[in-house]
């Protein structure tokens, strides 16, 4: 099937020849003319299958033929979740709408200046794609008004959901008339997603996609040991020393933890850079302009600041810190491997988080291939042998079930070593933690979002020779050590006002 199959305008059809695609993928096929009827739609589908087109042709498509009255809104909304996927919606509407002359856009995010996003909705807009904090700070404002709208676009619905923006989400479809055409783009059309599509959708028709990796080029994928966060640093270091390495993203949990890493690289001569969801977005934009342009090697980001990144010369992605989604690690491994180009994809697993690695396996069916770097090997060793073909990895400390902890037994003279996250290994460099970013937690957090895990095996910080002996058969002897007599009350801490 080709494109010109679907319906779509002439003058769209002469604006995709412009851009070298000549076959709609199959989410493009199925949605196309699904939403050229006017029905509402619920698609799931994976990144970098194509959705970005698969929704702004046939809401163009739309429009094309009637131009707008003076003084109307926008016809078209597209919501994102983050700035510099908002960015690459607009860049796709201005290439597929390039022979549409009176067609404007107005790109609504945070972190770019509010007044010069004022100018623009005061000339007639057609076509707005905004991030839902920065469009409702418009609406508060009356700067917008979004009666006009006859295609509202979700696209990523899920990650905005995720990132609270439900109550955001719910405002701006209630400034919305009701007689308009909703189509939704999620990972996932089960759960909050569902619930939320039935409440602003009409006898939705639902397309769902099979999940795969990302497909445009061959992504590798291997995974790596590591003991602690000083062995997983060493191992950064060692990766991106290596020849083959053109550029790389290196994804981390928290922004402090990018901000953190990106400065260690730098001081070791790499040239880095962190980008995240605190910074600025002219500071985004440049930052995204020099990785472009090659001046940066390695670009060290979140998931939030991550949507969007599309650089065809990023040959490794590193999952410094493992997702917490597995949907997450799609997207992530995405940034590589574009552009037909063959791509590698590392993820560095610590002791506690082979349980995230088995649901992301299960998740893309396919197994990463455990790689090491000699010199770096990991002290510790599989109890278990990982089995051909899928199956529980075996990590376990002695668990026949193949559990997520390092074995005990293997030990060397390596911070931390078979200890899971030890606060040696931390203290060895303590540049790598901070705080989470969405929970906002007070207290310092290991890497990888988990808290340190207790020494069962070791109770010399707490020796029973300091303590009083135990009263047999007293209750609270037995669980507090104290020799009390029986029926004594424990005493109660005094609490401040």
């Amino acid at each position: 099937m080709t494109f010109n199959e679907l319906g779509l305008n002439e003058l769209l059809l002469k604006a995709i020849e412009t851009t070298g695609y000549t076959v709609p993928t199959e989410v493009q096929v199925k949605a196309i003319p699904a939403a050229l009827s006017g029905a509402d739609l619920m698609v799931s589908s994976h990144t970098g299958s194509g959705k970005t087109a698969a929704f702004t042709l046939p809401s163009l498509s739309r429009i094309v033929e009637r131009k707008p009255a003076p003084g109307a809104g926008p016809r078209i909304l597209v919501l994102t979740p983050t700035r510099e996927l908002a960015l690459q919606v607009e860049k796709a509407v201005k290439t597929y709408g390039r022979h549409l002359r009176w067609l404007n856009t107005a790109c609504l995010v945070g972190g770019a200046p509010f007044f010069a996003q004022v100018k623009q909705l005061s000339r007639p807009v057609d076509v707005v794609v905004a991030t839902p904090g920065r469009l409702i700070d418009h609406l508060t404002r009356r700067k917008i008004k979004l009666s006009d709208v006859e295609t509202l676009v979700l696209d990523e619905a899920d990650r905005m959901l995720d990132m609270g923006f439900v109550e955001d989400i719910e405002t701006i479809v209630a400034a919305t008339p009701a007689s308009r055409q909703t189509l939704l783009f999620s990972a996932t059309l089960d759960g909050v997603v569902g619930n939320l599509a039935s409440k602003m959708q009409r006898n939705p028709q639902r397309i769902e996609i099979a999940p795969t990796v990302e497909n445009r080029g061959n992504i590798e994928q291997r995974l790596m040991m590591a003991d602690n966060l000083v062995h997983k640093t060493r191992l950064l270091e060692s990766l991106l020393g290596t020849d083959g390495l053109q550029q790389a993203v290196v994804f981390t949990a928290t922004k402090k933890s990018a901000e953190e890493v990106s400065l260690s690289l730098q001081e070791k001569g790499f040239a880095a850079a962190a980008l995240h969801g605190d910074m600025h977005q002219t500071a985004r934009n440049r930052t995204l302009d020099k990785l472009r342009q090659g001046r940066i090697g390695v670009l060290v980001a979140t998931d939030v600041a991550a949507r969007g990144i599309d650089v065809a010369g990023i040959s490794h992605v590193i999952n410094f810190d493992p997702p917490r989604q597995v949907e997450d690690y799609v997207h992530r491994i995405g940034r590589t491997g574009r552009a037909g180009r063959d791509g590698i994809a590392i993820t560095m697993s610590g002791p506690r988080e082979m349980g995230i690695i088995r649901a992301i396996e299960r998740f893309t069916g396919k197994r990463m291939d455990v790689h090491v770097i000699e010199g770096l090997e990991p002290t510790a060793r599989p109890t278990s042998p990982r089995r051909p073909g899928g199956g529980k990895p075996g990590y376990g400390g002695g668990r026949p079930s193949g559990g997520s902890s390092w074995s005990r037994d293997s030990r060397d003279s390596r911070p931390g070593a078979g200890k899971g996250w030890s606060s040696e290994g931390r203290d060895g460099n303590r540049g790598g933690f901070g705080r989470d970013e969405r929970a906002g937690a007070p207290q310092e957090r290991p890497a990888f979002g988990r808290s340190e895990p207790r020494s069962f095996g070791d109770r010399s910080a707490f020796p029973r020779d300091d303590r009083a002996p135990r009263r047999e058969g007293s209750r609270d002897g037995a669980r507090f050590g104290g020799d009390r007599p029986e029926g004594a009350r424990r005493p109660r801490p005094a609490f401040r006002d």
